[in-house]
């Protein structure tokens, strides 16, 4: 039997850089203007995902900012999404069909905020 141990929430896992370009797919799922209608039973799948990808950008994002100068205008920006990010990550889903898809179009438009703070800081694609 092997022993893992729990990672904090909020922290990476390991240093690779976010896989942006899935990210991005995922959350179109939820915000393009010709997305297609999510069944009941996948939309609890993607919103699971969707926090997920939140729980790996946020830390992401936050240390992107480590090495610029305090009061610069791009990380204090992606510091604010951030924020923003991690209050939406407590939101709960509704009981009904549209309070699910609003929960999950705000974690979406997330993960693309922070996607774009990601890559404005860090050059990573």
């Amino acid at each position: 039997m092997t022993e893992t141990t729990s990672q904090p929430l909020g922290e990476p896992v390991d240093q690779s850089p976010p896989d942006i370009t899935t990210m991005r797919r995922t959350a179109r799922r939820f915000l393009a203007p010709d997305a297609k209608p999510i069944l009941p039973e996948d939309l609890q799948t993607l919103v699971i995902t969707v926090r997920g990808q939140l729980e790996v950008l946020i830390p992401a994002v936050e240390a992107s900012t480590l090495t610029l100068p305090k009061g610069d205008i791009p990380a204090e920006c992606a510091l604010a999404g951030a924020r923003e990010a991690r209050t939406r990550l407590g939101l709960l889903l509704g009981d009904d069909s549209p309070g699910r898809m609003t929960v999950a179009m705000k974690l979406a438009r997330s993960v693309m905020a922070l996607c774009d703070h990601y890559q404005a800081l860090t050059g990573h694609q």
